[in-house]
Protein backbone atom coordinates (compact mmCIF):
# COMPACT_ATOMS: atom_id res chain seq x y z
CA UNK A 1 0.00 0.00 0.00
CA UNK A 2 1.49 3.59 -1.05
CA UNK A 3 1.72 5.87 1.64
CA UNK A 4 -0.67 8.22 0.42
CA UNK A 5 -3.78 5.81 -0.19
CA UNK A 6 -7.30 6.92 0.39
CA UNK A 7 -6.36 10.58 0.27
CA UNK A 8 -8.17 12.94 -2.37
CA UNK A 9 -6.49 15.85 -3.55
CA UNK A 10 -8.68 18.44 -5.93
CA UNK A 11 -5.98 20.08 -8.37
CA UNK A 12 -7.18 23.63 -9.80
CA UNK A 13 -3.70 24.32 -11.46
CA UNK A 14 -1.68 25.29 -14.19
CA UNK A 15 1.58 24.61 -16.14
CA UNK A 16 4.39 23.05 -14.62
CA UNK A 17 5.11 24.14 -11.20
CA UNK A 18 1.80 22.93 -8.57
CA UNK A 19 0.76 20.05 -11.29
CA UNK A 20 4.05 18.59 -10.93
CA UNK A 21 3.22 18.66 -7.04
CA UNK A 22 -0.05 16.83 -7.79
CA UNK A 23 2.15 13.99 -9.82
CA UNK A 24 3.87 14.01 -6.89
CA UNK A 25 1.24 13.01 -4.34
CA UNK A 26 -0.12 11.12 -7.11
CA UNK A 27 3.01 8.64 -7.34
CA UNK A 28 2.43 8.08 -3.37
CA UNK A 29 -1.05 6.78 -3.97
CA UNK A 30 -3.46 9.91 -3.59
CA UNK A 31 -6.25 10.31 -6.06
CA UNK A 32 -5.79 13.42 -8.19
CA UNK A 33 -8.29 15.31 -9.75
CA UNK A 34 -7.31 17.91 -11.57
CA UNK A 35 -9.88 20.38 -12.70
CA UNK A 36 -9.24 22.31 -16.23
CA UNK A 37 -10.97 24.74 -18.04
CA UNK A 38 -13.91 23.74 -19.91
CA UNK A 39 -13.00 24.62 -23.11
CA UNK A 40 -8.92 25.66 -23.34
CA UNK A 41 -7.48 22.98 -20.53
CA UNK A 42 -4.47 23.24 -18.92
CA UNK A 43 -2.23 25.93 -21.21
CA UNK A 44 0.27 23.19 -20.69
CA UNK A 45 -1.03 21.10 -23.35
CA UNK A 46 -0.54 23.16 -25.98
CA UNK A 47 3.18 23.26 -25.85
CA UNK A 48 4.90 21.47 -28.17
CA UNK A 49 8.26 23.40 -28.62
CA UNK A 50 10.52 23.39 -25.81
CA UNK A 51 13.89 24.81 -26.78
CA UNK A 52 15.35 22.73 -29.92
CA UNK A 53 12.69 19.92 -28.67
CA UNK A 54 9.63 19.33 -30.75
CA UNK A 55 7.02 17.06 -30.11
CA UNK A 56 4.39 15.97 -32.67
CA UNK A 57 1.11 14.33 -31.90
CA UNK A 58 0.57 12.59 -28.36
CA UNK A 59 1.85 11.34 -26.04
CA UNK A 60 3.29 14.76 -25.17
CA UNK A 61 5.96 14.78 -22.34
CA UNK A 62 5.47 18.44 -21.93
CA UNK A 63 1.78 17.01 -19.95
CA UNK A 64 2.80 14.01 -18.87
CA UNK A 65 5.76 14.79 -16.56
CA UNK A 66 3.30 17.03 -14.35
CA UNK A 67 0.04 15.39 -14.82
CA UNK A 68 0.81 11.64 -14.75
CA UNK A 69 -1.39 9.85 -12.71
CA UNK A 70 -4.51 12.03 -12.08
CA UNK A 71 -7.84 12.31 -13.35
CA UNK A 72 -9.20 15.01 -15.42
CA UNK A 73 -12.70 16.93 -15.36
CA UNK A 74 -13.46 19.87 -17.48
CA UNK A 75 -15.12 22.71 -15.37
CA UNK A 76 -16.37 26.37 -15.81
CA UNK A 77 -15.73 27.62 -12.26
CA UNK A 78 -16.72 30.81 -14.18
CA UNK A 79 -20.36 29.38 -14.18
CA UNK A 80 -22.70 29.14 -10.43
CA UNK A 81 -23.04 25.50 -12.03
CA UNK A 82 -19.57 24.88 -12.23
CA UNK A 83 -18.39 26.67 -9.33
CA UNK A 84 -21.40 24.72 -7.40
CA UNK A 85 -19.47 21.11 -8.81
CA UNK A 86 -16.46 22.43 -7.69
CA UNK A 87 -17.57 22.80 -4.05
CA UNK A 88 -19.24 19.51 -4.34
CA UNK A 89 -15.82 17.89 -5.24
CA UNK A 90 -14.29 20.13 -2.35
CA UNK A 91 -16.11 19.19 -0.18
CA UNK A 92 -14.70 15.14 -0.38
CA UNK A 93 -11.04 16.56 -0.96
CA UNK A 94 -8.94 16.44 1.96
CA UNK A 95 -6.50 18.81 -0.34
CA UNK A 96 -7.38 21.48 -2.05
CA UNK A 97 -4.34 22.59 -4.18
CA UNK A 98 -4.34 25.63 -6.51
CA UNK A 99 -1.79 27.70 -8.58
CA UNK A 100 -4.06 30.61 -8.91
CA UNK A 101 -2.89 34.11 -7.87
CA UNK A 102 -4.59 35.68 -5.11
CA UNK A 103 -7.08 38.24 -7.11
CA UNK A 104 -8.26 35.20 -9.09
CA UNK A 105 -8.99 32.94 -6.15
CA UNK A 106 -10.75 35.61 -4.86
CA UNK A 107 -12.82 36.05 -8.22
CA UNK A 108 -13.59 32.37 -8.72
CA UNK A 109 -14.66 32.37 -4.94
CA UNK A 110 -11.72 28.95 -4.06
CA UNK A 111 -9.80 30.78 -1.76
CA UNK A 112 -8.98 29.85 1.96
CA UNK A 113 -12.24 31.07 3.39
CA UNK A 114 -14.73 29.66 0.36
CA UNK A 115 -13.33 26.25 1.01
CA UNK A 116 -12.93 26.06 4.35
CA UNK A 117 -16.50 27.14 4.33
CA UNK A 118 -17.47 23.74 2.69
CA UNK A 119 -14.56 21.66 4.23
CA UNK A 120 -12.97 22.79 7.58
CA UNK A 121 -10.65 20.19 7.60
CA UNK A 122 -8.99 20.43 3.91
CA UNK A 123 -5.37 20.80 3.81
CA UNK A 124 -4.79 24.00 1.34
CA UNK A 125 -1.80 24.36 -0.45
CA UNK A 126 -0.98 27.36 -2.91
CA UNK A 127 1.91 27.24 -5.58
CA UNK A 128 3.45 31.08 -6.14
CA UNK A 129 5.78 32.68 -7.68
CA UNK A 130 6.75 35.06 -5.30
CA UNK A 131 5.42 34.15 -1.96
CA UNK A 132 2.35 34.67 -0.06
CA UNK A 133 3.60 38.10 1.44
CA UNK A 134 5.08 41.63 0.59
CA UNK A 135 4.03 43.90 -2.10
CA UNK A 136 4.54 41.54 -4.59
CA UNK A 137 2.84 38.86 -3.94
CA UNK A 138 -0.31 39.53 -6.64
CA UNK A 139 2.76 39.04 -9.24
CA UNK A 140 3.02 35.93 -10.99
CA UNK A 141 6.01 34.19 -12.46
CA UNK A 142 8.02 31.18 -14.11
CA UNK A 143 10.77 29.35 -12.57
CA UNK A 144 12.67 30.80 -15.30
CA UNK A 145 12.22 34.01 -13.41
CA UNK A 146 11.25 33.67 -9.77
CA UNK A 147 13.13 30.03 -9.25
CA UNK A 148 16.08 31.27 -11.95
CA UNK A 149 17.06 34.25 -12.23
CA UNK A 150 15.66 36.03 -8.67
CA UNK A 151 16.89 33.46 -6.56
CA UNK A 152 20.38 33.81 -7.55
CA UNK A 153 21.25 30.44 -9.39
CA UNK A 154 21.30 32.32 -12.97
CA UNK A 155 24.24 35.17 -11.83
CA UNK A 156 26.12 31.99 -9.64
CA UNK A 157 26.05 29.67 -12.77
CA UNK A 158 27.43 32.34 -15.14
CA UNK A 159 31.17 32.44 -15.69
CA UNK A 160 32.49 36.36 -14.78
CA UNK A 161 32.98 37.83 -18.57
CA UNK A 162 30.74 35.67 -20.14
CA UNK A 163 28.28 37.37 -22.52
CA UNK A 164 24.96 36.80 -21.48
CA UNK A 165 23.56 34.95 -18.89
CA UNK A 166 23.13 30.50 -18.41
CA UNK A 167 19.64 29.46 -18.64
CA UNK A 168 17.82 26.66 -16.68
CA UNK A 169 19.18 23.20 -17.47
CA UNK A 170 15.87 21.87 -18.71
CA UNK A 171 12.54 22.90 -18.96
CA UNK A 172 10.64 23.09 -15.74
CA UNK A 173 13.80 22.55 -13.74
CA UNK A 174 12.88 25.28 -11.23
CA UNK A 175 9.37 24.06 -11.14
CA UNK A 176 9.67 20.58 -10.63
CA UNK A 177 12.07 21.24 -8.01
CA UNK A 178 9.46 23.63 -6.29
CA UNK A 179 6.22 21.07 -6.95
CA UNK A 180 8.40 18.64 -5.06
CA UNK A 181 8.80 20.62 -2.33
CA UNK A 182 5.09 21.62 -2.01
CA UNK A 183 4.19 17.81 -2.16
CA UNK A 184 6.07 17.26 0.93
CA UNK A 185 4.93 20.06 2.91
CA UNK A 186 1.40 19.02 1.53
CA UNK A 187 2.49 15.53 3.26
CA UNK A 188 3.25 17.15 6.49
CA UNK A 189 0.17 18.85 6.98
CA UNK A 190 -1.95 15.64 6.26
CA UNK A 191 0.42 13.93 9.22
CA UNK A 192 -0.25 16.82 11.06
CA UNK A 193 -3.77 16.69 10.74
CA UNK A 194 -3.84 13.11 11.52
CA UNK A 195 -1.99 13.79 14.97
CA UNK A 196 -4.28 17.50 15.74
CA UNK A 197 -6.91 17.51 13.49
CA UNK A 198 -6.07 20.70 12.34
CA UNK A 199 -5.41 21.94 8.90
CA UNK A 200 -2.72 23.98 7.63
CA UNK A 201 -2.71 26.33 4.59
CA UNK A 202 0.88 25.16 2.99
CA UNK A 203 2.70 27.80 1.06
CA UNK A 204 5.45 27.46 -1.45
CA UNK A 205 6.97 29.48 -3.90
CA UNK A 206 9.39 29.60 -6.46
CA UNK A 207 11.10 31.87 -5.31
CA UNK A 208 11.89 30.40 -1.67
CA UNK A 209 12.65 27.17 -3.78
CA UNK A 210 15.35 28.83 -5.84
CA UNK A 211 16.87 30.57 -2.55
CA UNK A 212 16.69 27.13 -0.64
CA UNK A 213 18.25 25.43 -3.88
CA UNK A 214 21.29 27.99 -3.40
CA UNK A 215 21.02 27.63 0.15
CA UNK A 216 24.66 27.45 1.03
CA UNK A 217 26.11 29.26 -1.40
CA UNK A 218 23.87 32.69 0.12
CA UNK A 219 24.47 32.02 3.59
CA UNK A 220 28.21 32.21 2.46
CA UNK A 221 27.79 35.14 0.43
CA UNK A 222 25.73 36.92 3.16
CA UNK A 223 28.28 35.58 5.76
CA UNK A 224 31.35 37.11 3.91
CA UNK A 225 29.76 39.96 1.84
CA UNK A 226 30.74 38.54 -1.38
CA UNK A 227 28.56 37.19 -4.57
CA UNK A 228 28.68 33.69 -5.08
CA UNK A 229 30.86 33.49 -8.26
CA UNK A 230 31.78 30.55 -10.66
CA UNK A 231 35.31 29.93 -11.72
CA UNK A 232 35.53 30.31 -15.82
CA UNK A 233 34.47 27.41 -17.66
CA UNK A 234 37.29 24.91 -18.58
CA UNK A 235 39.12 25.79 -15.11
CA UNK A 236 39.78 22.96 -12.07
CA UNK A 237 36.86 23.04 -9.65
CA UNK A 238 39.09 23.41 -6.48
CA UNK A 239 42.26 25.66 -5.96
CA UNK A 240 43.47 23.66 -3.19
CA UNK A 241 41.75 20.07 -4.23
CA UNK A 242 43.10 18.33 -6.92
CA UNK A 243 40.42 15.35 -6.58
CA UNK A 244 37.84 17.89 -6.28
CA UNK A 245 36.86 18.78 -10.28
CA UNK A 246 36.76 17.61 -13.60
CA UNK A 247 38.83 15.90 -15.96
CA UNK A 248 38.37 15.00 -19.58
CA UNK A 249 38.49 11.81 -21.43
CA UNK A 250 39.96 10.37 -24.24
CA UNK A 251 36.95 10.35 -26.09
CA UNK A 252 35.73 14.17 -25.16
CA UNK A 253 33.55 12.80 -22.32
CA UNK A 254 34.43 13.92 -18.64
CA UNK A 255 34.50 12.73 -15.38
CA UNK A 256 34.27 14.33 -12.39
CA UNK A 257 36.01 14.04 -8.58
CA UNK A 258 34.47 15.05 -5.48
CA UNK A 259 36.82 13.47 -2.93
CA UNK A 260 36.98 16.12 -0.15
CA UNK A 261 39.34 14.74 2.21
CA UNK A 262 42.59 14.17 -0.81
CA UNK A 263 44.93 12.81 1.49
CA UNK A 264 42.63 9.96 2.41
CA UNK A 265 42.38 9.48 -1.43
CA UNK A 266 45.44 10.21 -3.16
CA UNK A 267 47.52 6.97 -3.08
CA UNK A 268 44.09 4.86 -4.14
CA UNK A 269 43.55 7.63 -7.19
CA UNK A 270 47.77 7.09 -8.10
CA UNK A 271 47.06 3.10 -8.15
CA UNK A 272 44.06 3.32 -10.36
CA UNK A 273 45.44 5.69 -12.79
CA UNK A 274 49.00 3.30 -13.06
CA UNK A 275 50.65 6.11 -10.97
CA UNK A 276 51.93 4.54 -7.96
CA UNK A 277 55.09 6.87 -8.43
CA UNK A 278 53.26 9.65 -7.05
CA UNK A 279 52.61 7.67 -4.09
CA UNK A 280 55.71 8.68 -2.37
CA UNK A 281 56.16 11.97 -3.92
CA UNK A 282 56.69 14.61 -1.49
CA UNK A 283 55.08 17.22 -3.39
CA UNK A 284 51.87 15.38 -2.60
CA UNK A 285 52.92 13.55 1.23
CA UNK A 286 50.56 15.18 3.32
CA UNK A 287 47.09 17.35 3.00
CA UNK A 288 48.66 20.57 3.20
CA UNK A 289 51.36 20.16 0.78
CA UNK A 290 48.55 18.73 -1.96
CA UNK A 291 46.78 21.49 -1.32
CA UNK A 292 49.85 24.00 -2.06
CA UNK A 293 50.61 21.90 -4.98
CA UNK A 294 47.29 21.38 -6.59
CA UNK A 295 47.90 23.41 -9.66
CA UNK A 296 51.04 20.78 -10.44
CA UNK A 297 48.79 17.55 -9.51
CA UNK A 298 45.63 18.89 -11.69
CA UNK A 299 48.10 19.19 -14.64
CA UNK A 300 49.28 15.30 -14.05
CA UNK A 301 45.89 13.90 -13.61
CA UNK A 302 44.53 15.79 -16.78
CA UNK A 303 47.30 14.21 -19.23
CA UNK A 304 46.68 11.06 -17.54
CA UNK A 305 42.87 10.97 -18.22
CA UNK A 306 43.11 12.25 -21.13
CA UNK A 307 44.73 8.89 -22.53
CA UNK A 308 41.87 6.75 -21.73
CA UNK A 309 38.16 6.75 -22.73
CA UNK A 310 35.07 7.22 -20.16
CA UNK A 311 34.65 3.35 -20.50
CA UNK A 312 38.10 2.41 -19.85
CA UNK A 313 38.08 4.46 -16.53
CA UNK A 314 34.49 3.50 -15.58
CA UNK A 315 36.41 0.05 -15.87
CA UNK A 316 38.81 0.83 -13.94
CA UNK A 317 36.98 3.00 -11.08
CA UNK A 318 34.47 0.58 -10.16
CA UNK A 319 37.22 -0.48 -7.36
CA UNK A 320 37.94 3.64 -6.71
CA UNK A 321 37.64 4.17 -2.90
CA UNK A 322 36.59 7.62 -3.42
CA UNK A 323 33.20 9.58 -5.04
CA UNK A 324 33.31 10.20 -8.79
CA UNK A 325 31.05 10.22 -11.36
CA UNK A 326 30.77 10.18 -15.22
CA UNK A 327 29.51 13.52 -16.41
CA UNK A 328 26.28 12.02 -18.41
CA UNK A 329 23.72 13.92 -20.88
CA UNK A 330 19.45 13.61 -20.78
CA UNK A 331 19.70 11.28 -23.12
CA UNK A 332 22.63 9.41 -21.66
CA UNK A 333 21.35 8.45 -18.45
CA UNK A 334 18.45 6.25 -19.89
CA UNK A 335 21.72 3.52 -20.30
CA UNK A 336 22.81 4.45 -16.73
CA UNK A 337 22.88 0.59 -15.09
CA UNK A 338 22.93 2.03 -11.74
CA UNK A 339 19.63 4.60 -12.94
CA UNK A 340 17.97 1.35 -14.02
CA UNK A 341 18.61 -0.28 -11.19
CA UNK A 342 16.78 1.95 -8.98
CA UNK A 343 13.94 2.01 -11.31
CA UNK A 344 14.31 5.94 -11.42
CA UNK A 345 12.90 5.73 -14.96
CA UNK A 346 9.51 3.93 -15.45
CA UNK A 347 7.29 3.21 -17.91
CA UNK A 348 3.74 5.23 -17.12
CA UNK A 349 1.60 4.42 -20.65
CA UNK A 350 3.43 4.70 -23.67
CA UNK A 351 6.26 6.87 -22.20
CA UNK A 352 9.22 6.73 -19.60
CA UNK A 353 8.93 8.98 -16.89
CA UNK A 354 11.53 10.18 -13.94
CA UNK A 355 9.91 8.99 -10.81
CA UNK A 356 9.91 11.12 -7.90
CA UNK A 357 12.75 10.44 -5.97
CA UNK A 358 11.21 9.03 -3.14
CA UNK A 359 10.79 5.44 -2.43
CA UNK A 360 8.95 3.37 0.25
CA UNK A 361 10.10 0.31 1.31
CA UNK A 362 12.89 0.07 -1.58
CA UNK A 363 10.13 0.04 -4.48
CA UNK A 364 9.75 2.21 -7.27
CA UNK A 365 6.29 4.10 -7.83
CA UNK A 366 4.00 2.62 -10.28
CA UNK A 367 3.26 5.60 -13.08
CA UNK A 368 0.47 6.07 -14.91
CA UNK A 369 -0.43 7.98 -17.90
CA UNK A 370 -2.04 11.66 -17.43
CA UNK A 371 -4.91 11.82 -18.56
CA UNK A 372 -6.54 12.93 -21.64
CA UNK A 373 -8.16 16.45 -21.14
CA UNK A 374 -11.40 16.08 -19.30
CA UNK A 375 -11.33 12.73 -20.02
CA UNK A 376 -13.20 11.32 -16.82
CA UNK A 377 -15.61 14.31 -16.38
CA UNK A 378 -18.96 12.01 -16.41
CA UNK A 379 -16.87 9.39 -14.38
CA UNK A 380 -16.38 11.85 -11.47
CA UNK A 381 -19.82 13.39 -12.19
CA UNK A 382 -21.65 10.06 -11.46
CA UNK A 383 -19.08 9.30 -8.58
CA UNK A 384 -20.55 12.95 -6.93
CA UNK A 385 -24.06 11.41 -7.23
CA UNK A 386 -25.40 13.20 -10.29
CA UNK A 387 -27.62 11.64 -12.57
CA UNK A 388 -27.53 11.44 -16.23
CA UNK A 389 -29.99 14.22 -16.88
CA UNK A 390 -28.14 16.71 -14.45
CA UNK A 391 -25.01 16.06 -16.19
CA UNK A 392 -26.53 16.88 -19.78
CA UNK A 393 -27.64 20.24 -18.32
CA UNK A 394 -24.66 20.65 -17.01
CA UNK A 395 -22.50 20.44 -20.33
CA UNK A 396 -25.68 22.48 -21.91
CA UNK A 397 -24.87 25.65 -19.43
CA UNK A 398 -21.17 24.91 -20.42
CA UNK A 399 -20.48 24.32 -16.95
CA UNK A 400 -18.86 21.14 -17.67
CA UNK A 401 -16.92 19.78 -21.02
Amino acid sequence: MRPLEGVRVLEVAMYGFVPSAGAVLADWGAEVIKVEHAVNGDPQRGLRQTGTFKVEGDPNPNIEHANRGKRSIGLDMSKPEGREVLLDLARRADVFLTSFLPGHRAKFGIDVDDIRAVNPKAVYARGSALGPRGAEAERGGYDMTAFWARAATAASITPSGSAGLINPPAPAYGDTISGTNLAGGIAAALFRRERTGEPSVVDVSLLGSGLWAMGHGIALSQHLGEAWETPPLGTHGSTANPLSGLYRTADDRHISFVMLQPAKFWADVCRHIDRADLIDDPRFATGELIAANTAEAVEILRKVIASRTLPEWTERFATLAGPWAPVQDSLQVGEDPQIRANEYLRKAGELELVANPVQFDVTAPDLAPAPEFAAQTEEILLELGLDWERIIELKTAGAVT
